[in-house]
């Protein structure tokens, strides 16, 4: 298991917060998560301190770009849920909803929350195409999109009025998000640390007129 010193010396290296709780769940996650990817496949970074660096740290700049303090997340396409339920470790107060094909990740997703004993996280098994939105949602993220024109439309309909659109992308992404639609106000792409052009692209929903 990894230690949460190291943890918190990763998480200094990104100026994020750092405390004991939050490292040591960093830590009973990561764990859990190295476990049930030799039987499940939930990530293909498999060395601890990089599992940090890449899932959660990243994650974490996640809140600090898009200013996340408080109200409804939901992260479509999450996998072994980042960034949605990293960013509820990081934001105890956040309400998310966790979107997720794959049986096998759900299980694993309700393991977690379950271990952790975390409130006010809904996994729901399905595709984000098939679910209605409901306009409920204060933020809508992913780091593992891959029709950004169909995310966007759905964040379009799902995130209340100013709602924010939170997408972890490449050059390519940022373009093809940028000229996907006009429903959302987009923001400088902020550069992940320690990254070859990887981006953290934040947009917020347009009131409508």
């Amino acid at each position: 298991m990894l230690s949460t010193s190291t943890i918190r010396g990763i998480l200094e290296t990104y100026k994020l917060a750092n405390d004991e709780p939050l490292c040591e769940r960093i830590s009973v996650y990561t764990d859990l998560l190295l476990k049930w990817n030799r039987k499940v496949s939930l990530t293909s970074v498999e060395e601890p301190a990089e599992i940090v660096r890449y899932h959660f740290a990243e994650s974490f700049l996640g809140a600090k770009v898009a200013g996340i303090r408080e109200g409804r997340l939901a992260d479509l396409g999450t996998g072994a849920g980042f960034p949605g339920l990293a960013l509820k470790l990081y934001v105890p107060t956040l309400k998310v909803t966790l979107i997720e094909s794959n049986a096998k990740k759900c299980a694993f997703l309700a393991e977690i929350v379950r271990m952790l004993e975390l409130a006010d996280v809904e996994i729901i098994r399905s595709r984000f195409e098939e679910i209605e939105p409901t306009g409920k949602f204060d933020f809508v993220a992913s780091r593992a999109i891959g029709e950004i024109p169909e995310f966007l439309a759905w964040a379009a309909r799902s995130a209340r009025a100013e709602g924010k659109a939170i997408l972890w992308v490449g050059p390519e992404g940022v373009q093809k998000a940028i000229s996907a639609t006009e429903n959302w106000i987009w923001g400088s792409p902020q550069p992940i640390p320690l990254t070859k052009r990887r981006f953290i692209l934040v947009g917020t929903r347009q009131l409508d007129r």
